[in-house]
Order: C-alpha cells, then sequence, then structure tokens
C-alpha cells in the first residue's frame, strides 16, 4: 500500500519546510511515500466556513472509493508512538490502494469530508497550528516506521 500525507496549502515559514523536507527523505527510505500540498481555494472571501467548504470539495475530487482516509484532526484517538506504529503496521497490510492521512487548512474539515474519513487521529490534547502538525506528523511516522523495523531512533 502507497501511503501519502496531504496538506492544505503551501507552508509558510522556512524552518518549517526544511523540517518537513528531512522527514520525507528519511520516510521514503522506509515506505512508498508521497507529500503532496493542496492548493488554498482561490476565493476573494475571508469567510472560514466558505473557504472550508471549498477546501472540502478540492480533497473530495482526488479521492478514491479504494482510498483510505486518515483525518489529522482534533478530536481524533490519539496514541502514544508505540501505539501509533502498531497501527499503522495495521494499515499498511489492509486491502486498499493508498493510506491518506489528510492535514486540514485553519479552519478544520467540512462534515463531508469527516463523513469520508475512514478515522480520525489526534496528535495531542494541545492545540497546534495546521503548518506546525506538518513536521509533527511527519516525524511520528517516521518515529513509527523506525519502531517497526525495531531501529534505534525512538527510545521508550
Amino acid at each position: 500500500m502507497k501511503a501519502e500525507v496531504w496538506a492544505i496549502g503551501k507552508t509558510s515559514e522556512a524552518y518549517l519546510e526544511t523540517g518537513i523536507e528531512i522527514f520525507v527523505k528519511r520516510l521514503k527510505n522506509h515506505l512508498p511515500l508521497s507529500w503532496i500540498v493542496l492548493p488554498n481555494p482561490k476565493l476573494k472571501s475571508t469567510d472560514g466556513n466558505r473557504i472550508k467548504q471549498e477546501e472540502g470539495k478540492l480533497i473530495l475530487s482526488k479521492i478514491d472509493t479504494g482510498d483510505y482516509l486518515v483525518l489529522l484532526d482534533e478530536r481524533g484517538r490519539e496514541f502514544s508512538s508505540t501505539e501509533l506504529a502498531a497501527w499503522l503496521e495495521q494499515r499498511l497490510s489492509g486491502s486498499e490502494r493508498r493510506l491518506i492521512f489528510l492535514i486540514g487548512g485553519a479552519f478544520g474539515f467540512p462534515q463531508e469530508v469527516y463523513a469520508r474519513a475512514n478515522a480520525q487521529i489526534s496528535m495531542s490534547r494541545l492545540t497546534f497550528s495546521h503548518q506546525m502538525v506538518r513536521l509533527f506528523f511527519l516525524e511520528q511516522l517516521y518515529r513509527a516506521m523506525t519502531i517497526l523495523r525495531n531501529e534505534p531512533y525512538h527510545n521508550p
């Protein structure tokens, strides 16, 4: 199964982009992974609900029926790093074509995207910006892969 991490809009901070590039490169040695940045909707409106709806339309247009969609969402299931590794191992052996992890925009996800999602993961009970979550999640995904391969990156 191929894994993809999708994020809405470009990363605005160079230090985050550097970190993202580091972990995407490391992850490609562990699993077939694509890092995909979906464009922000081209709207003149600053209405968060309207922006969220347009992002949702774009997301749903790119998902196939055989995909397993995981939303990174504050209301999702929380994992320890080892629990995430075990969950990931199960998912990667599934029959779906793609395992898609979706990091939404600043306004979250519309109800239609929640309805399509197969799972939701929370990075923490703390709130992080949608830009910082990109780096944090990629690092945790890398950590999970090193746990599964018994590599020394993770210190229990």
